[in-house]
């Protein structure tokens, strides 16, 4: 067993002795002084394996911590050493789940709901106790129940990321975290990736049936590949007098992104804009609104999508049918057909760029807009292939967009 002294620069763990920092050099002995050195034990288990806890800024607690180890080592009172002896699935969901790295994610909701399932079947069972089988047997019976295997997999992968925060934490041993890692997942990678496209045609028949404020959102969707959260969240501080500027919490990439407006986009803008009083005043500032008021859950889009999309002779839905987000892969799949460069279109639709082109490649606005206006003028054309049978005059200033 040994006392280990963790360097507040570099982070590596050494022998009390050390004076200065056999990494980055750093002053030990000034460090401990200033309180500014965390103490590990380090000691191996019965068969070998070695453990090391971090005990915290205080040599005393060190000695003691190591003391209490000695002393449970020579009793052979191995359940007392491992915190996940003990620990149970639905336990350690206590600790993760109130985490605010973890309440902060956008995607809250989902992980309780995912990690839910899991401690229905295997909340019980402790943690150091599961193996690979147990993992296997939940996936078996989780597909018999008909849940599908993106499901499935989405279960076991976010209760795996709760594991991973564990064991970094020293709240658990690795010997869940080797069970997680051995199962494979039951959906091969791709093989769920969606084909859907909507032909000019058919996203100009959902148009017409569609109701004011869900036209709006989807004419602004068709020309920029923007996802519906992105739409929702929009507010008239990021519409600048040639860009949509969306900050990097708005996106699902943590990244931000600037898409170029086409006169298409333009159009809707200026329709939908409140008056100067109002945005003046206390207006809530969201661009696309429902009844004056912002669009906050996804829920109320998705049924007025549905319902134009029935009304509109078009199959909905994620087995076989039509759904919000193919448009975005629309837009995608159009730019290629009207010759954007790959660059442009990873950089409108928020993409990342791959290899070194992340760090030589940086197209300004000038090229964006560019690139947006080879996208319209192919859009256009095709707009005009598209038999309207209403006259283009009852328009309302969205251009090839027909009104119903």
């Amino acid at each position: 067993m040994a006392i280990l002294a963790e360097c507040p620069g570099c982070r590596k763990k050494q022998s009390l002795k050390a004076r200065f920092c056999s990494s980055c050099g750093a002053d030990m002995e000034k460090a401990k002084r200033s309180g500014r050195v965390n103490y590990w034990i380090d000691y191996r288990l019965p068969g070998g394996k070695q453990r090391r806890e971090m005990v915290g800024p205080s040599l005393a607690d060190a000695k003691a911590a190591e003391g209490k180890r000695r002393g449970q080592k020579r009793e052979n009172r191995i359940f007392d050493i491992l915190p996940e002896s003990r620990t149970t699935f639905r336990e350690l969901s206590d600790w993760y789940l109130e985490l605010s790295s973890v309440k902060g994610l956008r995607s809250y909701g989902r992980v309780v709901i995912g990690i839910g399932r899991f401690l229905q079947r295997l909340g019980d069972v402790v943690v150091g106790n599961l193996k690979n089988v147990d993992l296997e047997e939940y996936q078996a019976a989780r597909s018999a129940e008909g849940v599908k295997p993106a499901t499935i997999d989405y279960e076991l992968s976010v209760t795996k990321t709760m594991i991973e925060k564990a064991f970094t934490n020293d709240r658990i041993g690795g010997d869940a975290l080797k069970a997680f890692r051995k199962t494979s997942r039951m959906l091969k990678r791709g093989s769920n990736a969606r084909e859907q496209t909507l032909t000019p045609p058919v996203f100009v028949s959902i148009l017409r049936e569609a109701p004011p404020h869900l036209r709006n959102i989807l004419i602004t969707a068709f020309n920029t590949g923007m996802r519906p959260g992105e739409i929702r969240g929009l507010t008239w501080a990021m519409v600048d007098r040639n860009f949509l500027r969306l900050p990097a919490e708005l996106t699902k990439e943590k990244a931000a992104k600037r898409i170029p407006i086409n006169h298409h986009v333009r159009a809707v803008l200026d329709a939908v804009k409140p008056g100067l009083s109002l945005v003046d005043g206390d207006h809530h500032g969201f661009v696309f609104t429902y009844l004056g008021k912002p669009i906050r859950t996804p829920g109320g889009l998705r049924r007025s999508f549905k319902h134009a999309c029935e009304k509109a002779g078009v199959l909905f839905g994620q087995a076989s049918g039509i759904v919000f987000k193919d448009i975005r892969r629309t837009v995608k799949t159009n730019m290629v057909s009207a010759g954007v460069d790959k660059v442009y279109r990873d950089m409108i639709l928020g993409h990342s760029l791959k290899g070194m082109d992340v760090h030589y490649i940086k197209p300004g606005d000038d090229e964006l807009t560019a690139a947006m206006d080879k996208y319209t003028e192919w859009l256009d054309r095709e707009l005009k292939n598209v038999d309207q049978n209403v006259d283009q005059g009852a328009s309302g200033g969205l251009m090839d967009f027909p009104r119903p």
